[in-house]
């Protein structure tokens, strides 16, 4: 398997679907619906929605994976409204993602704040259009764990620590509870939802969300080095803006080399999570390696 290329191609499928369940640009009011375009087509690698997909497609058949598209969408949604917000001058203060203006450049901090809101709504809206394709138990129950990924116990949560902590010099366990609610929050609900949508058994689901939190760790500890020592053209914003912000990070605590091995630590615990999945956790697998391999 080339991973890149299916990890491309499958970002196509969720893109096609995006395009599909977004509004149109031109709809009254035009303005809100082409700023929250302007953030969703940005150009991102789509992997918690491919997660979610991957994830339902190790524990069932490809027919309820597929059925699982709206849910997928809708992390998505919330992941790039979460960016959205992170980027305003109260926040990060950043001026380029993922290689462009951010929203509140292009379109002002008031209409930058509305779309974020509205990516967010709009994704409750996607997980209600999985109801009548799986039990009612199973989306009620990732409903929930989706709104408890994205609130003040999750994303959130780590957004205002994250916020707290800078200019401060933080100890491990600050350290931790920010990436697990920040950034790991959403890949957990990610893996854990499109498993429990196919029906995956309690085994099944307690050892994906083992991978879920091993691989979001060495997602985010990956994510610091590249601030460090990746390349602007690759990563899409200034290398060191996690530095100049003085944010919380894996390097900054650990230093470079205790950090890549964290990483690659964590990278193989996710990987021995999946053992029970033999051939149908192969692309999980793959998506591991390549996250711990990346350069952008």
């Amino acid at each position: 398997m080339n991973i890149k290329e299916e990890l491309k191609r499958r970002a196509r499928l969720v893109d096609e679907a995006l395009e599909k369940y977004l509004p149109p640009d031109h709809e009254h009011p035009a303005v809100i619906h082409e700023a929250m375009r302007y953030s969703v087509f940005a150009g991102g690698k789509r992997l918690r929605p491919i997660l979610v997909l991957a994830a339902a497609e190790a524990v069932g058949d490809e027919a309820g994976a597929a059925s699982a598209m709206p849910v997928a969408c809708a992390l998505e949604l919330i992941h790039t409204y979460s960016l959205v917000h992170d980027d305003l001058p109260a926040m990060d203060n950043d001026d380029f993602r993922r290689g462009r203006p951010t929203n509140h450049k292009v379109y002002g901090e008031a209409m930058a704040i509305l779309a974020g809101d509205a990516l967010l709504t709009t994704a409750f809206e996607l997980m209600g259009q999985s109801a009548g394709k799986f039990s009612p138990q199973a989306v009620n129950r990732v409903v929930v764990e989706i709104a408890q990924a994205a609130g003040s116990q999750g994303l959130i949560g780590g957004q205002v620590v994250d916020t707290l902590s800078e200019n401060k010099k933080v100890e491990a366990s600050v350290l931790e509870y920010i990436h697990r609610h920040k950034t790991g929050a959403l890949f957990r609900a990610a893996i854990r939802s499109g498993a429990i949508l196919n029906g995956a058994s309690e085994e099944q689901l307690q050892a994906l969300t083992v991978y879920a939190e091993q691989m979001g760790l060495a997602f985010q500890i990956k994510d610091d080095l590249l601030d460090i020592e990746g390349e602007q053209e690759k990563i899409g914003k200034p290398v060191g803006s996690d530095v100049k912000n003085q944010k919380a990070t894996y390097p900054a605590l650990y230093g470079m080399e205790k950090a890549r091995k964290m990483a690659g630590l964590a990278a193989e615990e996710a990987v021995a999570a999946l053992k029970i999945f033999g051939p149908k956790g192969e692309f999980l697998r793959s998506i591991m390696h390549f996250i711990i391999n990346r350069d952008h």
